[in-house]
């Protein structure tokens, strides 16, 4: 007996991906029953056997053996149905009228055209079931970590593959600006988003979403995966800083010191695949002024002053925090705005006795090459400097009189 293999066809689909074998062969089988009904007119007498791991398709014709007048003169003769005593024989001598006979259909029988239709049709509908099952599948994944080994390196974006071989994308957009991959590395991320685009799944990878910072502390902290610690919220600066509330409900658990580790153990892993991002741990609270208070870490604030309506803060603290407050590029006091919702602005505290301040106190607001000069001519505090005259200070120093200016400007400030 003569199958029906369809080779190419099969060799292509026998490692189908996303789409399980009773699926495959279903599909496998509606389209040969298409290509029975367009030549029979039904499909209703054939049996169809798809033997995926040989390769083939087996196409069996069951027919009832009727006499020859009845084939020849008959309008009730049906081929799909019937075959002749004459026809009957040539296949089995010992079939008689009745009788059902049942052969095989050779590919030969459907012609040429036909054959090269249902391989189209079936690459089609293989093809369109795969993406469809794929999207499904990275649509549920959507907010969880995943890694990939990257595949090929573009300008704007990286080509990453799964376990299972399927395409990803990582655009230079959801990277961290410090990151850099070579073909071959294996990487971890979060799935961001899943879009159509030309009736193609494209699957999104992020490196920089909150989300991966959180599935991150899942995979590193216990007592999160398991929901012993919950993550109120999570705020970042991909590469440069980030913040973490968390919150336990069992008071025996201190969710800060289990986020960390014993010595920075498990937030230590974290840092590292996140290119030294510096991740504050802090413990969430609903009172607002206290809440402020710990997301200003690793500043110690005086006091708070809060304004609900507007949604703003006025936090003070010593002149020798307020850089910290701030942090490096403002990172600090942008992210702990984000964490509480507030707009925050920072003062030195006037209650403390001013008598004078040190010239590195105003770091955050003087380029430190002018603070150099400065102290290079026995200006070490802001009232030494502003005792002597601008063009004093623009005869003894590098400095020009507008920058004097603006520096006594600063200076006079503090004590006003």
């Amino acid at each position: 007996m003569e199958s029906i293999n369809l080779i190419e066809s099969f060799s292509e689909f026998k490692e189908v991906k996303n789409i399980d074998r009773a699926t495959l062969m279903s599909i496998i089988e509606d389209v040969f029953r298409s290509m029975l009904l367009k030549k029979y007119g039904s499909d209703e007498n054939f049996d169809i056997i798809v033997n995926p791991d040989r390769g083939d398709i087996e196409i069996w014709h069951n027919r009832e053996v009727v006499d020859d007048e009845f084939a020849e003169d008959s309008f009730d003769y049906d081929e799909a149905k019937h075959i002749s005593l004459t026809d009957a024989k040539k296949i089995d001598d010992s079939l008689e009228i009745g009788e059902e006979t049942v052969t095989p259909v050779k590919l030969l029988d459907f012609g040429r055209r036909a054959v090269l239709a249902v391989r189209q049709n079936l690459v089609s509908k293989i093809l369109e079931l795969e993406k469809d099952s794929l999207y499904k599948k990275y649509k549920e994944k959507v907010g969880e970590i995943m890694t990939g080994e990257v595949y090929q390196i573009w300008k704007k974006e990286l080509l990453i593959l799964d376990e299972d071989g399927n395409e990803l994308l990582l655009p230079k957009t959801e990277q961290i600006p410090s990151d850099f991959f070579k073909k071959g590395d294996s990487l971890k991320a979060v799935v961001q988003r899943v879009d159509m685009k030309n009736n193609s799944p494209v699957i999104v990878l992020s490196r920089i979403s909150p989300a991966f910072l959180e599935r991150l502390f899942e995979l590193e902290v216990p007592e999160v995966f398991d929901g012993l610690i919950t993550i109120k919220k999570i705020v970042r600066e991909p590469g440069e800083r980030a913040k973490v509330a968390v919150e336990s409900y069992d008071d025996r658990i201190d969710p800060v010191g289990a986020c960390v580790g014993m010595k920075g153990s498990r937030i230590h892993g974290i840092v590292r695949e996140l290119r030294n991002e510096n991740i504050d741990v802090i413990n969430y609270t609903s009172n607002p002024s206290l809440f402020i208070t710990r997301a200003l870490s690793p500043a110690k604030i005086t006091s708070v002053k809060i304004d609900e309506e507007t949604k703003r803060a006025e936090v003070f603290l010593k002149p020798d925090q307020v850089s910290l407050a701030i942090g490096k590029g403002g990172h600090n006091i942008k992210l702990a705005g984000k964490l509480t919702g507030y707009e925050i602005d920072v003062y030195r505290d006037t209650d403390i006795d001013l008598e004078d301040v040190d010239l590195e106190e105003f770091s955050d607001e003087i380029e430190s090459w002018i603070i150099d000069e400065l102290k290079n001519i026995g200006c070490d505090t802001a009232k030494s400097v502003l005792e002597l005259t601008t063009e004093e200070l623009v005869k003894r120093t590098d400095l020009e009189e507008v920058t004097v200016n603006e520096v006594k400007q600063i200076l006079q400030s503090e004590f006003e």
